[in-house]
């Protein structure tokens, strides 16, 4: 898009949003200094990186790892010297998690910030983090980082000055004098965390005032009806990208508009700020690239993605794949993956980050109408995954912990690393040979799907040497939330383990590091060829293909820890023929046989 087309878009953009309710060209004209001034500061070194391809992110040399930096390193001086770790793996992404300045004791995990302009004083300094990011380019390694746009901590400066009764600076923020309007908005808006912080209003004796929260007393929703809320957010968003920032998290975007008679979330205004983000994004600072996050249903979360004509978010996480991961391996069926693969079309821009596991929980959102079709009932299939991955089912092999349990509902969520979910901790603490390999190869196909799969793959810092639930978190009082139970610290202490190949980290390890180097040698995996789901008739047995002009890419699993066979006359049906050579084990595979026969946990990159 060419500068006048961007300007167009972003004053009609503009005015979409503010024209209705009384906002003119004054307060455009306000906005867009800001806009230039960011565009001046951009310097030189940064300009140059925005020659690079807007769509990088798309590239198969992409490969990505999210980490808190007091648990990798301890602080960002550290991080430092871990460089030669992250290029060694072949790693071209980090994922920092929440690196600005939070408010002091519960700061939600360092996503109530007090200072979106300094880093967390406890990791280190402005200045050790701009040498972090030269360093770190230097590497050929992107960095993206969180920003909060909905919320800021209430000791944040703006919103100090409203505590003292500043009117603009209660305009940042939803303040009511009463509780006539707090009233109405709480018959239609779902609260976030009713048990801890129940209400979406905290009402303050000291300065009068009804102040809107949807997560934490301490976390305060702006104000995005008021145009200087965007302009100041926007500036911050350049301050990142000018700090040489690559991706921005957008973190919580659902809730940041706000309408009487609604849900407050995913309303349209919302995408309309995403499109204006966009926009001003591509004119200031054209190859940073904005990751949405938003925790909602599948087909809410592919709208952030927006359209070709009206683009939004580049990237979104694909947590549908993650729970179907997940579902994949305790039924040993594939067909939710198949169905959901199938679900969505994405416009150009648009790229998932896939995952098996993250820093979060896992919420059973499961297609409720797949599973009907597949003859299951939602509610105790949802009840099966709980019950399985909490250890308490029959034969389950996982060893995970329950989190946010409702009595009423039977409702609950799920904690635990990759390694122990898939039955490692398991199988050591029972000295159980066998099933200590078949967790292996349970945590190596989930690695191999999410490595094959459209858009790009995110390692949760730890699952590449097979990290163990750390239990320790029970004893410490700041450290009560149960998803402690899958952030324990890196550990360096058995770095002589997890490089030999002969124990069961090494042997992950060892598997990681060649799903990232034959991934980055391979165009087909670049996120432009799509790719489409093969019908294989067969519960167990997922495919996927990938083709261009040159070369052809079949993907085969088996989810079970059973042989399996595979009915080649279904793959020719559908137009698949020839002989392919399998990436991993250089074995030949011929599609003009009857069958195929898969070991257990098999999986297949084959090439044609």
């Amino acid at each position: 898009m060419t500068k006048e087309k961007i300007l167009k878009s972003l004053h009609k953009t503009y005015m979409n949003i503010y024209e209705p309710i009384g906002f003119n060209d004054d307060d455009y004209k306000r906005f867009m200094d800001k806009i230039e001034q960011a565009k001046l500061n951009r310097t030189t070194s940064l300009k140059t990186r925005d020659r690079r391809k807007k769509d990088w992110y798309q590239s198969e040399k992409i490969v990505g790892m999210t980490l808190y930096v007091d648990l990798f390193s301890n602080n960002i001086k550290g991080l430092i010297k871990k460089i030669p770790y992250f290029k060694s793996l072949g790693i071209t992404f980090i994922h920092l998690m929440p690196l600005l300045k939070p408010r002091e004791g519960n700061n939600d995990g360092g996503y109530a910030v007090e200072d979106y302009r300094d880093i967390n004083p406890n990791l280190g300094t402005l200045e050790d983090f701009k040498k972090l990011v030269e360093k770190m380019h230097e590497a050929d390694i992107n960095i993206a980082i969180d920003f909060v746009i909905n919320h800021t901590a209430k000791e944040h400066e703006w919103a100090k000055k409203a505590a003292k009764g500043d009117p603009f600076y209660q305009n940042m923020y939803m303040m009511y004098d009463s509780d006539e309007i707090p009233n109405k908005f709480n018959e239609t808006v779902p609260e976030v965390l009713p048990d801890i912080y129940p209400g979406n209003f905290t009402y303050y004796q000291s300065f009068g005032k009804y102040v809107f929260k949807s997560f934490s007393e301490f976390q305060w929703d702006l104000n995005f009806r008021n145009p200087i809320v965007l302009e100041e957010i926007l500036d911050i968003f350049f301050f990142l990208a000018n700090l040489g920032v690559d991706v921005i998290r957008l973190d919580a975007i659902p809730f940041i508009w706000k309408e009487l008679g609604t849900t407050c979330r995913n309303l349209p205004k919302v995408h309309e700020f995403m499109h204006l983000f966009h926009l001003a994004k591509d004119y200031v600072c054209p190859s940073v690239v904005i990751l949405g996050e938003a925790i909602v249903e599948p087909h809410e979360i592919v709208r952030y993605f927006g359209t070709n004509e009206k683009p939004e978010c580049q990237l979104m996480y694909n947590a549908n794949m993650m729970v179907n991961l997940w579902n994949a391996i305790a039924t040993r069926d594939q067909r939710l993956l198949s169905i959901d693969n199938q679900r969505f079309d994405l416009p150009h821009h648009g790229t998932w980050i896939n995952y098996v596991r993250c820093h979060d929980d896992i919420g059973w959102g499961l297609n409720e109408e797949a599973l009907k079709s597949m003859g299951f009932d939602p509610f105790r299939h949802k009840q099966f995954l709980i019950n399985f991955y909490n250890g308490s089912f029959i034969n389950s092999f996982a060893r995970g912990e329950n989190y946010q349990f409702n009595a009423r509902t039977q409702d609950a969520r799920t904690n635990g690393t990759f390694a122990s979910l898939a039955g490692l901790e398991k199988a050591l603490q029972e000295s159980d040979a066998f099933g200590i390999e078949e967790s292996i190869k349970r945590i190596n196909i989930l690695n191999t799907y999410m490595f094959s799969m459209p858009g790009f793959p995110l390692i949760y810092s730890g699952d590449e040497v097979a990290i163990l639930n750390d239990y320790s978190h029970h004893q410490e009082i700041s450290k009560l939330d149960g998803r402690w139970l899958h952030r324990p610290k890196f550990p360096w202490n058995k770095e002589k383990e997890f490089n030999n190949p002969q124990t069961p980290s090494g042997k992950v390890f060892s598997h990681i590091k060649t799903l990232i180097s034959l991934r980055k040698n391979e165009k087909l995996f670049n996120n432009k060829i799509e790719q489409r789901v093969i019908d294989s008739k067969h519960n167990h047995i997922y495919v996927g293909y990938k083709t261009n002009l040159e070369s052809s890419l079949l993907l085969i699993y088996n989810f079970s820890e059973n042989h399996q066979v595979l009915d080649l006359n279904h793959l020719r049906a559908q137009g698949l023929k020839g002989i392919y050579i399998d990436m991993f084990q250089k074995k030949k595979i011929d599609l003009q046989k009857d069958q195929l026969n898969l070991y257990p946990y098999e999986y297949l990159w084959l090439k044609q």
